[in-house]
């Protein structure tokens, strides 16, 4: 039931993932039937030259460059402070309330004007240039220019998609409804993490550290996708550092415990990667201490401290991606299934963000990056994978030490009372048989001498006796059942013997017996003793007996081992009966004392065999005993050891 309702939670999971990152890659409906839009592909650009104090307007006289939306002019030449843009926008006196918005572009401070009156202005005192442009506009009959005026401390200033004129309120809402599934999908992959965060208390210690490390990864993987969203910049100004501090951090902790959960996986065999790694968690640590020294000068070393975060932590990163991906290849060349999955995760991560870079340079650079979000949440569900099937390895090692300490502890208690009537045995039964032998002789006496009415009383009484010696002959085969001489023995001339002998017996209870048995399987023992061993299975099976009672015997040759099958279809027991065969004084029959199956244990011991047991209620009993085969060293051994007869040809 547990592994069924981990198997539903992971299934669960699994599918919630998935149903987010549809949901992404459909994405919503932009298209408003309703109120048609009007869309700017074309626009003009000119650069603001360092130093220059732009104004409300373009410079007269300035260069202006054209750009599209397919190819837009986004990247700063060396002397430029950022760029003025100019829109030709349609007449907006077809909407009600209209507006503009361009979804994507990069810059920090923006301003639009229309014919040097201020439409809109928006200023960032942060570092986070991806931004978007969405003013109010009036109502005009005729066709007018916009400029746009864009100043950053960045690389890069200028529009990334094209300009969208229609209903504000639209405009506005689908802007909203294009950028929320990022949020989504980082804001639950968060959660979920913080979820496996809390549930971490409940493992053990070994698999704790791995669980932990997973979740960190998909902790910081969550928050770097929800962070990366210029929505938050826009509509929560006021945490924007924050939210920046949040990304520099989760990179420092998310690629150190990709690299401790990776070498758990790989099984610290790599001992070079196990360095790297310690490397590498001290020098995210060496990075948080510099965050905290930046955070604390209000930002006064950032030359250093975008040297530690950016040239230098990208390439140890790319190496860290390089050397997993060598090691995962190397391990599923071996046939590592974890490999194999961590492999084919990175592999599908890797071709994510390939597309996603050939897609953004193909389009100059106005394409927006997403496919990488999809290969993450692969890579997660891959290393969910992986530690799903650790717990469950160690969950099935934990369940097989269990099974074999309560077969220990069983036969424990089994070889403590063993001894216990081994030794009682031993002690008694010789001097328990002579008694009944006398009383025996007498009682037959009387019988010989009385009418036939005491005749009959004394003939129970005889037969009592009888099977008191009975029981007393398997305490002592049980007590010694060392096989004092023995032979080669045929299985098939044996199990032949056993037919004319058992049979009989069989078809009185209603039964058949059938025995198949392959030539030339022989072992060594007792020929008497092991009858006896087999006997005593077959009464069992035989008083077991239902309607049409019915036992097969097959012997064959299996692993280098001379095996007995024996089957029927009486009652069978169950896995608590299973358990107690050969305790003494455990029976399934109500009159049995369970000596005899202790004997045929023993006896199958001697023989330095063994025997199993399978069995289900209403179904039948199977028995498999395994001897080993008699080669020509072990006839031998046991000649030189003068228990197998010399004159044997051995």
């Amino acid at each position: 039931m547990g592994c069924n309702m981990k198997a539903v939670r992971l299934i669960a999971a699994l599918a919630y993932a998935v149903a987010i990152a549809a949901l992404f890659i459909i994405g919503p409906n932009t298209s408003w039937a309703a109120t048609p839009e009007a869309k700017i592909d074309h626009w003009q650009v000119m650069w603001i030259p360092d130093g220059a104090q732009p104004g409300v307007s373009p410079p007269d006289g300035g260069k202006w460059i054209d750009a599209e939306a397919g190819t837009p002019l986004v990247d700063l030449p060396a002397d430029a402070q950022g760029a003025w843009i100019r829109l030709r926008v349609p007449p907006t006196d077809g909407w009600q309330r209209p507006g503009l918005l361009v979804r994507r572009l990069y810059g920090l401070e923006l301003a639009a004007f229309k014919e040097g009156d201020l439409l809109f202005e928006s200023k960032r005192d942060f570092d986070f240039h991806l931004n978007r442009l969405l003013l109010p506009l009036g109502s005009y009959d005729q066709a007018s220019n916009i400029d746009v005026r864009i100043l950053t401390t960045g690389t890069r200033a200028g529009f990334i998609t094209n300009a969208r004129v229609g209903e504000f309120a639209p405009l506005e809402e689908s802007y909203i409804r294009r950028e929320l599934p990022d949020l989504m999908l980082g804001g639950s992959i968060s959660f979920l993490a913080l979820i496996m965060l809390i549930c971490s208390s409940y493992l053990n210690r070994r698999q704790r550290s791995s669980w932990i490390s997973l979740c960190l990864i998909a902790l910081t993987i969550g928050t770097l996708i929800s962070v990366y969203s210029p929505m938050l910049y826009i509509y929560y100004k006021s945490y924007a550092n924050l939210f920046l501090s949040l990304f520099d951090l989760s990179m420092f902790v998310l690629f150190p415990a990709l690299s401790y959960y990776v070498d758990e996986v790989l099984g610290s065999r790599f001992r070079f990667f196990t360095r790297f790694r310690k490397w590498q968690a001290g020098f995210s640590a060496l990075c948080f201490l510099a965050f905290i020294v930046y955070k604390a000068t209000n930002e006064r070393y950032y030359d250093l401290y975008y040297l530690l975060t950016n040239p230098i932590l990208g390439s140890l990163i790319l190496v860290q991606l390089l050397i997993i991906a060598v090691l995962s290849v190397i391990n599923a060349l071996r046939k590592n299934r974890d490999a194999i999955i961590l492999s084919a995760s990175l592999f599908l991560l890797a071709l994510s963000g390939a597309t996603d870079l050939i897609l953004y340079y193909s389009s100059g650079k106005s394409y927006i990056l997403f496919l990488w979000k999809i290969g993450v949440v692969l890579l997660i569900v891959g290393l969910v994978i992986i530690l799903a099937r650790r717990i469950s390895a160690d969950y099935r090692m934990l369940l097989s030490y269990s099974k074999r300490l309560e077969l220990f502890n069983h036969r424990l208690e089994r070889t403590e009372k063993l001894k216990i009537i081994s030794d009682l045995a031993a002690s008694v039964a010789h001097e328990v048989r002579n008694p009944l032998q006398v009383t025996r002789g007498f009682l037959q006496l009387l019988a010989g001498r009385g009418d036939s009415e005491s005749k009959k009383h004394f003939n129970i009484a005889v037969s009592e006796l009888d099977r008191a010696s009975g029981i007393i002959t398997d305490f002592l085969t049980f007590a010694k059942p060392e096989l004092e001489t023995v032979s080669p023995l045929n299985l098939a001339e044996e199990l032949a013997q056993l037919e004319v002998i058992i049979a009989p017996h069989a078809a009185m209870h209603g039964g058949r017996l059938q025995i198949n048995a392959d030539p030339g399987l022989t072992v060594i023992g007792s020929s008497s003793k092991f009858k006896q061993a087999l006997i005593n299975l077959l009464k069992n099976s035989i008083e077991a007996f239902k309607e049409d009672g019915y036992i097969e015997i097959n012997a064959y040759e299996e692993d280098g081992e001379a095996t007995i099958w024996i089957k029927d279809n009486g009652e069978g027991m169950d896995e608590a009966q299973i358990a107690k065969l050969g305790v003494p004084y455990f029976s399934t029959k109500s009159k049995g004392t369970g000596l005899g199956t202790m004997v045929t244990f023993r006896i199958i011991e001697v023989m330095k065999g063994t025997i199993e047991f399978k069995s289900r209620k209403g179904q039948g009993t199977e028995v498999l005993i395994r001897l080993p085969i008699a080669s020509d060293a072990a006839m031998e051994e046991a000649a030189a050891a003068g228990i197998l007869p010399n004159n044997l040809d051995v």
